[in-house]
């Protein structure tokens, strides 16, 4: 997962160089992220093959064809708190320069997206939350849902077994998501009238009303001051 997202960045951060200046060499490349000139003639060629048009000039580098612009960067909104999740990833990592670099290509794709889509995708990120292991494997098929229930402030149906195997329904109403040994949503059930811890993978059914909640006034580390 890291050196997906690890090469993502950097093809980001080599069209965003070829954008602005005339003419990168693969040396000026390979130093600024420090690869393999082999690797950069790979990223090279993975833009062209996704159509970018990039020009070689023999001896001196790699230049965009004149008039070539970045078309608009339409993403949908499930595909923006994908983005979201991919940044609390690469913020886990060790690397300072890989940090520095999504981060930059991350706020130049924000920056793009329609408004309402922008909204709803800073407050993800600050309702998300990973921790420990990021690596480790964890069985869920609702976080893509609930990312959309919990920026678009919509009640949620579950039906939620504990950890004595008792299976109850709850109206909640999700606030935030965080990493621990497994997925959790953090959301106010309206059964228990607070807010509660529940694992992803102890959700067996999942419905998302119309019905819309009114949006809870605190941040996440708000709970964690007040609870913790």
């Amino acid at each position: 997962m890291n050196d997906n997202i690890k090469r993502l960045s950097r093809l980001t951060a080599i069209l965003l160089q070829l954008q602005t200046k005339r003419l990168v060499t693969t040396t000026d490349l390979a130093e600024k992220f420090s690869v393999s000139k082999r690797t950069i003639y790979r990223d090279i060629r993975a833009l062209e093959d996704a159509g970018v048009p990039v020009l070689t000039e023999d001896g001196k580098g790699y230049t965009l064809m004149e008039g070539y612009k970045i078309p608009p960067v339409m993403f949908t909104e499930n595909e923006a708190n994908a983005l979201i999740m991919a940044e609390q990833l690469v913020l886990k990592n060790k690397d300072s320069s890989l940090i520095k670099n999504y981060a930059e290509a991350i706020e130049k794709i924000k920056a793009v997206l329609k408004y309402r889509v922008k909204d709803k995708v800073n407050l993800l990120s600050e309702r998300t939350r990973l921790q420990y292991d990021v690596n480790r494997e964890r069985n869920s098929n609702n976080l893509s849902d609930l990312q959309f229930a919990l920026t678009n402030f919509q009640v949620v149906k579950i039906e939620y077994t504990n950890e004595a195997n008792k299976t109850t329904t709850r109206l909640i109403e999700p606030f935030a998501l965080v990493s621990t040994e497994n997925w959790l949503l953090l959301a106010y059930c309206r059964l228990r009238e607070e807010f509660r811890f529940f694992r992803l993978d102890r959700i067996k059914k999942m419905e998302i009303l119309s019905e819309k909640f009114e949006p809870h006034r605190m941040t996440l580390q708000d709970y964690f001051d007040r609870y913790f």
